[in-house]
């Protein structure tokens, strides 16, 4: 499989005033062509920051990030504008950010390809074909903004992929409709993903939406933690300098504090707890 997202060692830091933020710290993460992929973890992990670095809305303070054969952090503002313009899609949680008032369904779809420099009979063309593809034809004169939740979505969807982006970001794109329409919408997505040759990398916080990726990826204090594909076994990540996470139920559980033990017991790594007033043994 070809990799077509590589991150490495990203760092972003916010500042405000005297106090600095770290959203990222050393995030690692690899995705091929044509794979759905979940990010989770807790609010504040890094998730949305990670997905404004693919935006190419931000740039890390460190580290490297390939999407293709473009490097979006060496990119300069003109190759960065056209990759947003014509290389990916955005889908966002808020309706609202996805369409424009005023415009109907087709006028929405058809709005980035022209502002994108697409003949206007192609932009036409296209916005039709995406309207039947999200089962929203019977739509297109219509004004979105007074449909329901889960067909304002799907004439987002429609709207993300104007421009034939290869990669489209998700934002809990089914965060303000129920589990049927929800459903509805991550079975568009898979199927959109085939039809227009897709890799989807989406955030969420409902382990419903993340079970339906090929994988699921753990994002916890900035760093890649943990992934679950297909088998359901979830992996912990080791980064490119060697650092993993211990997930906080395991650390509960065999009491893990702030210092652990680390041996190599019959090829096989063992990870102790030290108690707060014992020292670690010398190597």
């Amino acid at each position: 499989m070809t990799a077509y997202i590589q991150a490495s060692g990203l760092v972003r830091i916010f500042r405000s005033s005297d106090i600095e933020t770290f959203a990222l710290q050393g995030l690692d993460l690899t995705v091929t062509k044509g794979e759905m992929v979940a990010l989770v973890g807790p609010s504040g992990a890094g998730k949305s920051t990670f997905l404004n670095m693919l935006a190419a809305l931000d740039r890390p303070d460190a580290g490297t990030l390939h999407v293709g054969d473009l490097d979006l952090v060496a990119a300069n503002e003109q190759l960065r504008a056209h990759y947003r313009r014509s290389l990916v899609g955005f889908l966002w949680q808020q309706t609202t950010r996805n369409l424009v008032a005023g415009l109907t369904a087709r006028e929405n779809i058809a709005l980035p390809a022209l502002l994108a420099g697409h003949p206007y009979a192609q932009t036409q063309a296209t916005a039709d074909e995406l309207l039947a593809a999200v089962e929203m034809s019977a739509f297109a004169d219509s004004d979105p903004l007074r449909l329901s939740g889960g067909q304002q979505q799907r004439v987002a969807l429609a709207t993300a992929l104007a421009c034939r982006p290869t990669l489209l970001l998700a934002d809990e794109p089914t965060g303000e409709v129920d589990w049927a329409t929800a459903q509805r919408i991550l079975a568009l997505l898979h199927t959109l993903r085939q039809q227009y040759g897709l890799t989807i990398v989406l955030v969420t916080h409902d382990p419903r939406v993340a079970d339906s990726a090929d994988r699921t990826i753990a994002i916890r204090d900035g760093r890649t933690s943990s992934e679950i594909g297909h088998d359901d076994i979830e992996t912990i990540v080791i980064d490119s300098v060697g650092r993993l996470q211990i997930p906080l139920e395991i650390r509960q559980r065999l009491g893990i504090g702030q210092r652990a033990t680390v041996e190599i017991v019959d090829g096989v790594i063992q990870i102790k707890p030290v108690a707060p007033t014992q020292t670690a043994p010398k190597p």
